[in-house]
């Protein structure tokens, strides 16, 4: 690798001189000292160093096929090659409209209608917009709030930052506060003592249906959900959640979003999770991240036929839904996207998912026995360990925040990346890796946790 023989040093200062990354902590910017990957294959990647550690994000939640895939590689390249870019807005080409067809054949109900986006945040931002479109033109103008949960996201773009519900996203950002309502936590680990997993599912479903109610169903147009609340710390609400949630919506003329950015292209061993894991056929879904494995940007909104046919010809009143980017429907990211699909229908990639889910799942919750442990959830290939010290002390969030950051330093160097969130170690690796690359990833995050445990023991912290 040619990068390997780079000054590091000088690269660096350049990344801290002029690279803005995202969620930059000010006290901090120009002074990082982020680790390069440089390579990848499979399910590793290579950093600065010549470490060769597995990714256990898979990038963000999106490398599905692994790293180095040539096919996607070449596929693009022979686009890039034959028709780099086309307007959106006055022509189309052959390619996203292969796409659109191949989404469409996988997609639950009548969802057919796929308008590409950038990614997950101008996916849902589009979403959004359209809901706000539809009932201008429907006559219905004042039927625009949007009801999210605690701990979702959805994205940073104004409107999907706006219905984001984790904390401490918004401290110091602006959102479009008069639009949106915030549900409580729906992760059973949080339910009151001596509550069952059934009460508390009845009070979730009571949360929004009185919220619809206060709100005024006139007022409230969508409801926004992720099957798994991923970022907030891959909360899996209780079982029948979004079923039950979806027929409350549509008892009160309230459109049900499922935001499939994680969960979408595999992650729970479909292409989609909304009709065959979660037994429900949304109005909208938004995708992104698996969509292209990563290998290019892209983002899509999913819509119903019957939401389109409301506002379209005859019931149009001559609107436009003047919503777009300049690269909606990207040729070469297109063209990454019906190879990323193509490669896992053809080489049993979300059977296999299947497959090892129940080894993942079972070791995740093995960790559950450690001291250090207080809860592990998880689905498919996606899992949150979550770490508390003396949950008593006055410092307590001080600790919780450096604990993931400790795992994290112990897991890599033994050969693994996790996503540190807090205390909560998450990681939900590329959809290609085996039942022994899967002991290896949990063995690692073990020897990390016994680690982690030891040190905080030496500072003096107690452990509940």
């Amino acid at each position: 690798m040619t990068l390997l023989n780079s000054n590091f040093d000088a690269l660096r200062d350049w990344d801290n001189q002029h690279f803005v990354h995202p969620w930059e902590g000010m006290s901090d910017i120009g002074a990082n000292e982020r680790t390069f990957t440089e390579g990848g294959e499979g399910i590793y990647v290579t950093t600065e160093k010549g470490e060769r550690l597995i990714d256990g994000p898979a990038g963000m939640w999106c490398v599905q096929v692994g790293y180095g895939n040539t096919e996607i590689a070449d596929a693009m390249a022979k686009q890039a090659k034959e028709m780099a870019y086309f307007s959106p807005f006055n022509n189309t080409n052959s390619t996203p409209a292969k796409l659109g067809r191949e989404i469409a054949r996988r997609t639950p109900g009548d969802l057919n209608r796929v308008f590409f986006t950038t990614g997950g945040s101008t996916a849902v931002d589009t979403a959004l917009r359209f809901v706000q479109f539809r009932n201008n033109v429907l006559g219905r103008p004042e039927k625009k709030m949007v009801i999210s949960r605690q701990k979702a996201y959805h994205g940073s773009t104004y409107l999907a930052a706006s219905v984001s519900g984790k904390e401490r996203d918004k401290g110091w950002m602006d959102q479009a506060t008069h639009l949106t309502h915030f549900l409580p936590n729906v992760n059973p680990y949080v339910r009151s003592a001596g509550q069952s997993v059934d009460d508390f599912l009845e009070e979730k479903i009571a949360d929004l249906e009185n919220a619809i109610l206060t709100l005024g169903a006139d007022k409230v147009a969508a409801f926004i959900a992720e099957p798994i609340l991923c970022s907030g710390g891959v909360i899996v609400p209780p079982k029948g959640y979004h079923k039950r949630c979806l027929e409350i919506c549509h008892k009160h003329d309230v459109l049900y979003i499922s935001d499939e950015v994680v969960t979408g292209f595999g992650r729970l061993g479909h292409w989609f999770a909304s009709e065959e894991v979660f037994d429900i056929v949304p109005d909208i879904i938004t995708c992104a991240k698996g969509m292209t494995s990563g290998y290019a940007p892209m983002g899509a909104c999913i819509i119903s036929d019957r939401l389109i046919d409301s506002v379209s010809g005859a019931h149009s009143q001559d609107a436009v839904f003047s919503n777009g980017f300049t690269y909606s429907g990207h040729p070469v990211s297109a063209a990454a996207a019906l190879k990323n699909m193509e490669i896992i229908e053809r080489e049993g990639i979300l059977e296999h998912v299947r497959k090892v889910a129940p080894v993942f799942e079972a070791r995740l919750k093995s960790l559950g026995d450690l001291p250090l442990v207080d809860d592990t959830r998880g689905q498919g290939l996606v899992g949150c360990v979550e770490c508390v010290a003396d949950a008593s002390a006055d410092n307590t969030l001080d600790v919780e925040k450096s604990i993931g950051a400790m795992i994290d330093a112990h897991c890599q160097e033994n050969g693994l990346i996790l996503r540190p969130i807090i205390g909560m170690c998450v990681f939900s690796p590329p959809l290609i890796i085996s039942e022994d690359q899967i002991h290896q990833m949990f063995d690692i995050l073990e020897d990390g946790i016994r680690k982690t445990t030891d040190d905080l023991t030496r500072q003096g912290v107690e452990i509940k």
